[in-house]
């Protein structure tokens, strides 16, 4: 495994991460969290990353419990606030009041006396921006949290904060948790840039595409009956990638992987760590053996011609934006 630090702070993340996935709870599925982790860091991986909003709860607390038999500096553990908890006006969004309740229940949840980032989950446009940067300055101080972040902020609502950070002399913003893989790229357009010049490092989620990249659908085929894609519950926007014209460039791009002799999952994790400013790359898994596969594209190096070939490859389905 390769560390890289995040941002300008001095934390330090494996260049692969662990995403929460969903879950409701059951013992097979908690037998399933905990197999996936102790893999994770048998392969070297110390980054891990959950949310209040997965399943209201459930996720926080099978991570927390997966977690629980590890040394708590060993690893390094983000969550996030901001989607509905509850019915009432104040249960959602980033005021300070939703944003002091939900990290104390986020703790007892996780079982855990500290946050290592704490994530503003969307931009909360009911709420002023120094409210919320004031609210997380105060759990960092407190010991609540560690480092302050957000996911999903435009390159001028990172802009925004970054300002009134050092015009109130609060503890800046460390990380920005975007999408980002071979078919979203927004993140290239100005997020990167504003984000480096801030100390700002990028921990992406769904770089695989929510599993396209890793070639288990086929044009022209039926979808598997045990995938995301066939499950109403969880498919979501997988469902927008599965057209032809994407399902043939993920064809095209697995052909240009079994030329370098590995997985187009591993390939597409490679493509996403080749940029500056990427600190992890955050994978779901629900078997060890995913994790211990996807670890190895920290060790592959695409040259300039490889790079090259995947461009205009992407060139095909240029343009294309999942429905969200």
């Amino acid at each position: 495994m390769k560390y890289r630090r995040v941002g300008n702070s001095g934390l330090k993340v494996s260049e692969i991460g662990l995403g929460s996935w969903l879950t409701y709870g059951t013992a097979a599925e908690q037998e399933a969290a905990d197999a996936c982790i102790r893999k994770a860091f048998e392969c070297g991986i110390n980054f891990f990353d959950t949310a209040n909003a997965y399943n209201r709860g459930a996720g926080e607390e099978a991570m927390g419990a997966a977690l629980k038999p590890y040394s708590r500096s060993n690893y390094v553990l983000s969550t996030k606030v901001f989607f509905p908890m509850g019915e009432g006006p104040n249960d959602r969004g980033l005021s300070r009041k939703h944003i002091m309740e939900q990290c104390e229940a986020s703790l007892k949840r996780l079982g855990m006396d500290y946050i290592d980032i704490y994530y503003c989950h969307r931009y909360d446009d009911q709420t002023p921006t120094d409210e919320t940067l004031r609210a997380i300055d105060d759990l960092i101080t407190q010991g609540k949290i560690i480092y302050g972040g957000v996911s999903e902020w435009s390159a001028a609502q990172i802009k925004e904060a970054a300002g009134i950070s050092k015009r109130l002399n609060l503890h800046p913003l460390v990380s920005n948790q975007p999408i980002y893989n071979m078919f979203e790229r927004y993140i290239e357009d100005e997020v990167l840039k504003v984000s480096e010049e801030e100390g700002i490092g990028q921990i992406v989620f769904s770089p695989l595409a929510q599993g396209i990249l890793t070639g288990k659908y086929k044009p022209r085929t039926q979808i598997p009956q045990e995938s995301r894609a066939a499950n109403d519950n969880v498919n979501g926007v997988i469902n927008s990638y599965l057209k032809e014209n994407v399902l043939e460039c993920v064809q095209d791009l697995e052909g240009i992987a079994q030329e370098l002799d590995i997985s187009l999952a591993q390939l597409s994790l490679a493509w996403v760590l080749r940029k500056q400013g990427i600190s992890s790359a955050l994978i779901g898994a629900s078997r060890p053996e995913q994790i211990e596969e996807n670890v190895k594209a920290v060790q592959v190096n695409l040259q300039a011609d490889v790079l090259e070939k995947i461009e205009k490859t992407l060139k095909k389905v240029e343009g294309f934006a999942p429905l969200r």
